[in-house]
């Protein structure tokens, strides 16, 4: 850990993540990160089409790399935004080792890149994943103006927030960090668990896996495609009680916007490993009588209908703080 004129210790850590037309997300991540313990030496944003000037305003070392260039892959720029492509090229062009992902609407806690980073040093043959909590509602521009001055508690954002009742959550005593005590970590053999919104792993393990498969395509499925290949490849998998808070954004139960992505990226997905992803969803869909599909099906996921206007307007939940 080096310490900059500034007075700030810097870890050697690249975080990555990947920002196309929701920058007001984006400004809050990076002020979490600006005010947090430690900083990451470098925070890679992919397909970024931020206000240049907004982003001087952070005292971060931020490299901006454009989906045009078209690192490890062959992929056309049609691909539009592509998760898993970017993240790939964020990887690519990282400086360091210890590499942090990080959902462009994550907030993370001031101990967040100092804890998670040390978690990896001691079991850095492995993969590390955060603990989400969900925003209730958006912050307001007051809120994230106190965000970037580093005067916007966790306390505060604790209470606007709940756990995913739906997903493995930590005690909250878990994720207290002191000078004289860590963080929990606890290793699971549940890869289906993993989540991408906020990970750290090693280059070299990061690279063993090959990276995000980008056969998939828009939403669904690559992260839990990352984690069963993880899995194959016997590397540890750890939850850690470490908070990145989710912003709050409009969501589509099922999410029915993202039809065609959910049911191509199945499709891929059971052909690499015979086992069906996302099957809450393909289960609301096929009760719709939107596609063919039963969870002892092994054949392709055959498509019926696509929802109407009025089923997506229905569908559309504004203030929910996740899917």
């Amino acid at each position: 850990m080096s310490t900059v004129k500034d007075g700030t210790d810097h870890m050697p850590v690249t975080v990555i993540t990947t920002c196309y037309g929701r920058n007001r997300h984006l400004y809050n991540l990076l002020s979490s990160l600006m005010n947090g313990s430690v900083q990451p030496d470098e925070v890679i944003i992919v397909n970024d089409d931020a206000d240049p000037k907004r982003l001087a305003e952070f005292s971060l070392n931020i490299i901006r790399i454009p989906t045009t260039i078209e690192a490890s892959s062959n992929k056309s720029d049609t691909t539009k935004f592509d998760i898993g492509h970017n993240r790939n090229i964020g990887a690519a062009f990282a400086t360091h080792d210890t590499l942090i992902f990080l959902d462009v609407d994550c907030i993370v806690v001031p101990t967040f890149i100092e804890q998670l980073s040390a978690k990896l040093q001691k079991y850095p043959d492995s993969l590390l994943m955060g603990q989400p909590r969900y925003l209730t509602r958006p912050l307001s521009d007051k809120e994230g103006l106190e965000l970037q001055s580093g005067t916007l508690t966790t306390c505060f954002l604790n209470e606007l927030s709940v756990y995913n009742p739906y997903r493995y959550n930590f005690n909250e005593a878990d994720y207290i960090s002191i000078s004289i005590k860590q963080t929990v970590i606890e290793q699971t053999d549940d890869y289906g668990a993993f989540w991408s919104l906020c990970f750290a792993i090693k280059r070299q393990q990061f690279e063993q896996i090959g990276g995000f498969d980008t056969q998939y395509i828009g939403y669904g499925a690559e992260d839990t495609d990352f984690s069963f290949t993880a899995r194959k490849l016997d590397i540890d998998f750890y939850l850690t009680a470490d908070i990145v808070y989710h912003q709050q954004h409009s969501v589509y139960r099922p999410p029915l916007n993202h039809l065609d992505s959910i049911i191509i990226n199945a499709n891929r997905f059971y052909e690499k490993w015979q086992h069906w992803p996302m099957e809450g969803w393909l289960k609301q869909f096929s009760n719709m009588g939107l596609i063919r599909w039963t969870a002892v099906h092994s054949t392709p996921i055959v498509v019926l209908r696509k929802p109407s206007a009025h089923e997506i307007k229905q569908a559309h939940c504004p203030n929910v703080p996740y899917v």
